[in-house]
């Protein structure tokens, strides 16, 4: 099938906008990911609910393209793909003092570690669970968000090692994170990873031997090979979007968009030239017009910011938010010429293949960033699952 015409977005009975997720192209992004990084080992970041794909159904399918690892941020996200029944290899990285870790041991997850603290608890719930726990050590290696530096670095491997000896622990990985991996030649790439060389060595010298060594997040994949080592964690990139689209957009990269958020005109009318629009009348037309409501907004994870520079498809027509974001709804102004509908079709964004607006365009246009807008959609938004050669509302 041609993916540059995905078919018309057939929205769920009930709902007035949907959140349509290819998991055929999920699970194309991973494979292409996976070639692209030779002997490593691809972990596809499922955090934020897929970003926003949905998480065990965008998790099987990063499987199923030769993911060999899973990763989420928090711990509930963790049980939960182990709640499906998925049993690959899963690292759960942020939680707080006093977290249910003693789950996570015994549900096989691999907890990330950046302080005494926290291998404290963590080998507390390894003998609460009466098993050794999986641990991957975090080294802040410029971030400053979380993990170990410097001198707390020495001391949180040292103790790791001790950790080790007692069978607590097994210290499976060691990993960190980029500043700036989006603009590879930004001279804080080259820092971190010496910096991360440099942590390796401290742990190896306290006879840590981790199997597992990642620093790379999609913009790394994609672009800085040097720091593939045993694992790389894509996360943006496994959902088809570009970690880097002032070098080059999906296609440079082999990827395709697998998310598509379509809606259709809840009213249709025509206003004359002068007609303030929505809230605080933001938007004023010039002519006489037809204006087309959608019934999506900033509580289905439309931004705000997007008044009068969001862009949309109508029928097949482009055009952009007019006036004022809405809680539920917001309008677009669809040309004096417009004979179409309520019931009209609406894609807010979706292929750049098939001509459609993009997650990047609108990050663009909200001046933000395209990992924002794809995780902000809302829960409220039904996720309709299908394959590129399955028509788009087929379940699966």
């Amino acid at each position: 099938m041609d993916t540059s015409t995905p078919p018309p977005s057939r929205l769920p009975a009930g709902a007035s906008a949907c959140v349509e997720v290819d998991l055929d192209a999920i699970r194309s992004n991973v494979g292409e990911l996976r070639r692209r990084v030779g002997n490593a080992e691809v972990m596809a970041v499922v955090k934020a609910d897929a970003y926003g794909h949905g998480l065990v159904p965008a998790a099987k399918a990063a499987l199923d393209g030769g993911a060999g690892w899973l990763g989420v941020a928090q711990l509930d996200e963790a049980l939960q793909v182990r709640a499906a029944g998925i049993e690959a290899p899963l690292l759960a990285w942020l939680y707080v003092p006093g977290a249910d870790l003693a789950a996570a041991v015994r549900a096989d997850v691999d907890v990330s570690i950046s302080a005494l603290w926290a291998l404290d608890e963590v080998r507390q719930a390894a003998a609460e669970a009466g098993r050794t726990a999986r641990v991957h050590l975090k080294v802040d290696t410029g971030l400053a968000r979380n993990g170990a530096r410097g001198e707390d670095w020495q001391v949180l491997v040292d103790a790791a090692a001790d950790g080790e000896s007692e069978e607590a622990i097994d210290v499976v990985g060691v990993w960190s994170h980029f500043v700036y991996a989006d603009e590879p030649k930004h001279p804080t790439v080259r820092a971190q990873h010496e910096r991360f060389e440099d942590a390796m060595r401290v742990a190896e010298r306290a006879g840590l031997r981790p199997t597992h060594r990642h620093i790379a997040n999609s913009a790394a994949t994609l672009t800085n090979p040097a720091v593939h080592y045993d694992l790389v964690r894509p996360g943006l990139a496994v959902y088809g979007l570009s970690p880097v689209p002032q070098l080059g957009g999906p296609a440079a990269y082999g990827l395709r968009e697998a998310m598509r958020v379509t809606s259709a005109l809840a009213n249709v009318k025509r206003v004359p030239a002068g007609q303030g629009v929505s809230y605080g009348h933001v938007y004023v037309t010039d002519r006489e017009t037809v204006l087309g409501l959608v019934p999506m907004g900033y509580a289905d994870g439309i931004p705000r910011n997007a008044t009068n520079v969001g862009p949309v498809l109508v029928d097949g027509r482009p055009g952009r938010v007019s006036g004022r974001v809405c809680m539920d709804q917001f309008v677009v102004d669809l040309g004096p010429t417009y004979a179409g509908a309520a019931g009209d079709p609406v894609v807010l964004f979706g292929s750049e293949a098939a001509g459609e607006p993009t997650a990047q365009d609108w990050a663009s246009a909200c001046e933000t960033i395209s990992y924002e807008i794809v995780t902000r959609m809302g829960a409220r938004l039904p996720r309709v699952f299908s394959d590129t050669d399955t028509p788009a509302g087929g379940g699966q």
